[in-house]
């Protein structure tokens, strides 16, 4: 599917630039919000949403934010890079562009940031899709994370961080492949600030079996609807936490592709097409 469907341009929140891609009625107060992870921008999803702008023609809108510090977003060194720095980002978004009712698509951390927006604004959240993310009960940091949430260690791995170190550490866990486009873009956005943000991000994070627990506690008694993707080969959450999103959400199924990787909307871009429209379908636009 093409993403001509999507509109390019930037919106000023709280005095930061926000690239954003748009799709549907420019007024609609009901969107589908994509959120995308580390170190990714609002272009990992523009086959998805271009896939469910098609699919859910003038039914409401489509929004896929670069998040502060990630893509061609601003990169402030006094944004607040915590889960609740880029909820309250979040937050301030969805209120300036008019949004009352959202359906939120997550991936990676832009699960704990949605979800402890979600967390804070339940009124206001209609229905979760969930890939390779979600509140991760009793997860433990992976490697890579381990490495950035130790002083110099996390200092020297961002400084070595070359282009063809980053295209081989994308082939682990990611068996179908990345397409180099799409692997180009994101290194090219990696640049100096994103670094500095994702080792404050995961430093200021703590625990983050604790961190789900309290969001898992206040997001639990809503039971929202949710659909779970799952790339089976993820080498950063295991698939484990898939099933374990029925402790928290009114999972409606349990999408895993066994040979996907981390990013199974980039790899397997059909196969998740075809389980998120009629999931959100069915959704949008229902009291």
């Amino acid at each position: 599917m093409s993403d001509s469907v999507l509109r390019s341009h930037v919106v000023q929140i709280n005095g930061l630039d926000t690239p954003l891609l748009e799709a549907g009625p420019p007024q609609a107060e009901e969107a589908v919000v994509f959120v995308h992870g580390n170190p990714g921008s609002g272009r990992d999803w523009e086959r998805l949403a271009a896939d469910v702008a098609t699919g859910l023609p003038g039914v409401a809108r489509m929004l896929a934010p670069d998040m502060p510090g990630f893509g061609q977003a601003a990169k402030p060194a006094d944004f607040d890079y915590t889960v609740p720095g880029y909820a309250a980002h979040l937050k301030a978004l969805l209120e300036t562009l008019g949004i009352r009712r959202v359906h939120l698509v997550l991936h990676d951390f832009g699960g704990p940031w949605g979800l402890a927006w979600a967390a804070a604004h339940p009124e206001a959240v209609a229905s979760f899709t969930l890939i390779n993310t979600g509140v991760l009960l009793d997860y433990h940091w992976h490697y890579l994370a381990r490495i950035w949430r130790t002083p110099l260690l996390g200092e020297l791995f961002q400084a070595t961080a070359t282009r063809g170190a980053f295209h081989r550490l994308l082939r682990h866990g990611n068996p179908r492949g990345l397409p180099r486009a799409f692997v180009d873009r994101m290194y090219d956005d990696f640049d100096k600030r994103t670094r500095r943000a994702v080792l404050r991000l995961y430093r200021a994070t703590g625990d983050p079996g604790r961190l789900s627990h309290g969001i898992a506690a206040q997001l639990a008694p809503l039971k929202r609807p949710a659909l779970v993707v799952w790339g089976a080969r993820d080498p950063y959450i295991p698939l484990a936490q898939a099933e374990r999103q029925r402790e928290v959400f009114d999972v409606s199924e349990v999408v895993v592709l066994d040979d996907s990787g981390h990013w199974p909307f980039v790899d397997h871009p059909q196969a998740v097409s075809d389980a998120v429209v009629p999931f959100l379908r069915a959704r949008v636009g229902a009291s």
